[in-house]
C-alpha cells in the first residue's frame, strides 16, 4: 500500500513528552540558612501537533519517520526556576487527513483547513514545586510532584481526497479520459481494467473564472464494499466528494445493472454515501445513435439527471460543467 509515491494510509507510533518534575529545594543565605523551600515547577512536555499543508497530497513524507518522538519537559530548579517546556513535534500531513488510534480505532483528529494545527497527543504536565505547597502550619513541605507522563501509542494516519466532485464507476469506464479532458491534469490512460491505482485530481475551470475540484478515483467491481479490487482503500476517499458523477460507458450489457452495483457497494460501505448528490454520465457515447440513446434513457433512474457524454467527441462536455456546477451550488 506504500510502494508508490501516493501513500493514503500509514501506521506510526507516537509518544508525546513528559512533564518535569517539581524541585524539591530550599534556600540558604548567608543570614538566613532557613529561609524557605524554593523548589520551581517542572515544564511541560512536548505536544505532537497536526498541521494542515495544502502542498502536500499524500503521506509519503511520513515513510521513513514512523517514531514521532516529542521532547520531555525539563525539571524545575532552585529559585523558583520553572523548567523549559519540551519542544513540540508538528506534523505536516494534506488536507482530508483523519488520525486514528490503533486500539480503539476512535478518530482523535481531522484536517480540512491550510494552516489548521490540532494538539493530537498533549504533553504531560510539570510537576508543581515544594514551593507551592508551603502552609503557615508547614512552612517547610518536604515533597514536590513528578511530571505527567506523556501519551504514547501506535496511531493511524488515514488520507481522504477532498474533492467537489469524484467520478465512480467500473474499471476502464473512461473516468480518466473524461478528467483529462475536462482539466489539465494528466492521469495514466490505457485500455485495461485498474489503469487507476491512485486518486488523481484535476481542476475543472467554468464560466466568469469560477472552478471546482474532481477526483477520479479508483474503479469499483462488486463486492468493493467487503474489500474486494482496491476495496475500502477507494471507498473512502468518496466520502469527502459533494457530488457524485456516476460514470457508465455506452457499450455496456445491462446500464441499469451497473448502476445498481455502484449504488449497492456505496451503500454496504457507508449508507450516508446515498445522501449525496449524484448524476449519471453515459460515457463513449459517440457510438450510439439517437434510437439506441432513448433506449438506454428509459432505463435509468428517473430521480438521477442524467447526460450522454464523449470525451473523445467533446460531446456534452460543457452541458456536463453546467449540471455538475448546479448540482455544487445548489441549497441543500
Amino acid at each position: 500500500m506504500e510502494k508508490g509515491n501516493f501513500v493514503d494510509y500509514i501506521r506510526i507510533f507516537c509518544r508525546s513528552g513528559k512533564g518535569g518534575a517539581g524541585s524539591l529545594h530550599f534556600a540558604r543565605t548567608k543570614f538566613n540558612p532557613k529561609a524557605g523551600p524554593d523548589g520551581g515547577d517542572g515544564g511541560r512536555g512536548g505536544h505532537i501537533i497536526l498541521r494542515g499543508n495544502a502542498q502536500l497530497w499524500t503521506l509519503l513524507h511520513l515513510r521513513y519517520h514512523k517514531n514521532i518522538l516529542a521532547e520531555n519537559g525539563e525539571n524545575g530548579s532552585k529559585n523558583n526556576c520553572t523548567g523549559r517546556d519540551g519542544n513540540d513535534v508538528f506534523i505536516d500531513v494534506p488536507l482530508g487527513t483523519v488520525a486514528k488510534d490503533e486500539e480503539t480505532g476512535e478518530v482523535e483528529a481531522e484536517i480540512l483547513e491550510d494552516g489548521q494545527e490540532v494538539i493530537w497527543l498533549p504533553g504531560g504536565r510539570g510537576g508543581l514545586g515544594n514551593s507551592n505547597f508551603a502552609t503557615p502550619t508547614n512552612q517547610a513541605p518536604e515533597y514536590a510532584q513528578p511530571g505527567e507522563l506523556g501519551i504514547e501509542g501506535y496511531k493511524y494516519l488515514e488520507l481522504k481526497i477532498l474533492a467537489d466532485v469524484g467520478l465512480v464507476g467500473f474499471p476502464n469506464a473512461g473516468k480518466s479520459t473524461l478528467l483529462s479532458v475536462m482539466s489539465a491534469a494528466k492521469p495514466k490512460i490505457a485500455d485495461y481494467a485498474f489503469t487507476t491505482i491512485n486518486p488523481q485530481l484535476g481542476i475543472v475551470s467554468y464560466r466568469d473564472n469560477r472552478s471546482f475540484c474532481m477526483a477520479d478515483l479508483p474503479g469499483i467491481i462488486e463486492g468493493a464494499a467487503e474489500g474486494k479490487g482496491l476495496g475500502h482503500r477507494f471507498l473512502r476517499h468518496i466520502e469527502r466528494n459533494s457530488v457524485l458523477l456516476f460514470l457508465i460507458p455506452a457499450d455496456s450489457n445491462n446500464h441499469t445493472r451497473e448502476f445498481e452495483i455502484l449504488h449497492n457497494e456505496l451503500e454496504q460501505y457507508n449508507p450516508e454515501l446515498l445522501n449525496k448528490k449524484m448524476i449519471i454520465a453515459i460515457s463513449k457515447s459517440e457510438m450510439l445513435d439517437d434510437e439506441l440513446k432513448q433506449e438506454i434513457e428509459v432505463t435509468l433512474p428517473k430521480s438521477i439527471p442524467h447526460l450522454f457524454i464523449s470525451s473523445l467527441a467533446n460531446q456534452n462536455i460543457s452541458k456536463l460543467k453546467d449540471l455538475l456546477w448546479e448540482a455544487l451550488t445548489a441549497e441543500d
